[in-house]
């Protein structure tokens, strides 16, 4: 645990009492302050209850007199489309309103850094898709490196719930729109920007909103080296908004779209091959087709941004080479569950809108889709260039029939559930095909996160693939 310091016998609010919640009332309380919680389900204040802590109802009136600031969880909104009552009555007050993120740089700020030698290092990792898979691949490969590293924030454990860093240790962090609209100090060594597409428009008030939230991360702090996707308008807005000059190399640009031009410092992959430039020249080339943890190009991507983190803390080409081959890949990322008679079974629950899953798609030629759940705002329109690579579509969900409809030129069967989606596809796919749930919905229609969709998915193909 990370202990919270400068509010020492104060009284902080905590709003929503789930992992980050309970993680912020634990590290204030260690660092002296007088943590206060509230959350509108009874069964999570019960559990607060229980571990000690005091209670105190913030939708009633007053409920802010003395309180120094209000800490809000990720998942309650502060401004659109409406901001909770008691973070409306918060601001109203003129308390000052924050999240655990903002607490852990604050409190990493005021370490006693004098003691080390190495002082150690954040980098955080924010964007659309890939960033859970750019965080855990770099840990993976500082790790294989010998550096010491912990992961945290949108991915395994809470910021807060991070051990005290030690000598030359870096932490990575997935940082999501969520956290980083709102964290009062955002001061990362290493930031990375892997991509952006239309996601959450309703809480950031439309795609404008979007990309604010995620440039706070290179506004607020100002890190002494951004790793920028630039595949994007806003990526290269923002590279460019960071950049002093065309040669600046602490801005080092990637993309999985082909060759970076020009004299800065620039990842890039390009047919299958990772090719690092600085000043000019080529610094380092990695085949990634061998790489079996980074399947398809939108992987590709996440390799380069991970690979140019990598190489912005010092390590060599070699060791972070080395360390990508043994990358395994994410659970419910492009991973690979199976493979029997031919077929290669994909489970990218993870795929939640539509701009992932067209990554997905274009990552295998020929496929038998599982896809289908609670349409987002912004359409299926993203999947419209890959759609010639599916053979048929099995749809799921309570809106599968609607969703078929949209999916023009595919021929697509409504199967309603995941049973019958499997059982389908598995009977369906030819040798040299793919298999792949790669939803282009969230999953809440039918499950309660796209973990236990993806679960589900390998549950009923081991069954199937068992029987058969």
């Amino acid at each position: 645990m990370i202990p919270v310091g400068g509010f020492a016998g104060q009284r902080v609010a905590v709003l929503g009492l789930g992992r980050s919640g309970l993680s912020a009332a634990r590290s204030l309380a260690a660092g002296g302050a007088a943590p206060v919680l509230w959350d509108d389900r009874p069964e999570a204040r019960a559990a607060a209850e229980a571990e000690g802590f005091a209670l105190h109802d913030l939708s009633r009136a007053g409920a802010f007199e003395g309180v120094a600031r209000l800490i809000l969880s990720p998942g309650i909104p502060h401004l659109y489309p409406a901001p909770h009552p008691a973070v409306a009555a918060a601001q109203a007050a003129g308390v000052p309103v924050d999240n655990d993120v903002g607490l852990f740089f604050a409190a990493l700020g005021a370490g006693d850094w004098v003691r080390f030698d190495a002082p150690p290092q954040v980098v955080a990792i924010t964007g659309s898709n890939g960033k859970s898979t750019t965080s855990a691949l770099l840990h993976h490969v500082l790790r294989d490196a010998g550096r010491p590293a912990q992961l945290a924030g949108n991915i395994g454990r809470g910021v807060l719930d991070l051990d005290p860093p030690g000598e030359g240790e870096v932490i990575v962090l997935e940082l999501s729109s969520y956290q980083t609209e709102l964290a009062r100090a955002l001061t990362p060594d290493v930031a990375v920007f892997t991509n952006l597409t239309p996601d959450h428009l309703d809480r950031h008030g439309g795609l404008g909103g979007y990309f604010a939230a995620k440039r706070r991360l290179f506004a607020e702090g100002g890190p002494d080296r951004a790793v920028i996707g630039v595949d994007e308008p806003e990526g290269r807005f923002l590279a460019g908004q960071l950049a002093e000059a065309p040669s600046d190399d602490r801005v080092i640009r990637v993309s999985a779209a082909g060759k970076i031009g020009g004299a800065g410092w620039s990842v890039f992959a390009r047919k299958g091959f990772l090719t690092e430039w600085r000043r000019g020249r080529q610094v380092a080339a990695i085949d990634l087709r061998g790489v079996k943890g980074l399947p398809g190009a939108h992987n590709h991507q996440n390799g380069c941004a991970a690979y140019a983190a990598a190489r912005a803390l010092g390590l060599g080409p070699k060791l972070i080479e080395r360390a990508l081959h043994s990358f395994r890949g994410l659970p419910h990322r492009s991973q690979v569950v199976a493979e029997a008679g031919g077929v290669t079974f994909v489970n990218d629950s993870k795929a939640t809108n539509a701009a992932s899953a067209a990554r997905a798609l274009a990552a295998f030629p020929r496929i038998r889709w599982i896809c289908g759940g609670l349409e987002k705002e912004g359409g299926l329109e993203a999947l419209a260039p890959y759609l010639p690579h599916v053979a048929r579509a099995y749809v799921i969900g309570r809106e599968a029939q609607g969703f078929a409809l949209k999916l023009g030129g595919v021929e697509a069967e409504v199967c309603t559930t995941m049973a019958h989606a499997v059982a389908r596809a598995v009977e369906d796919a030819q040798p040299g095909e793919t298999v792949l749930l790669a939803p282009a919905a969230a999953s809440f229609d039918q499950y309660d996160s796209f973990e236990r969709r993806g679960e589900d998915f390998v549950a009923e193909l081991r069954a199937r693939l068992g029987a058969g």
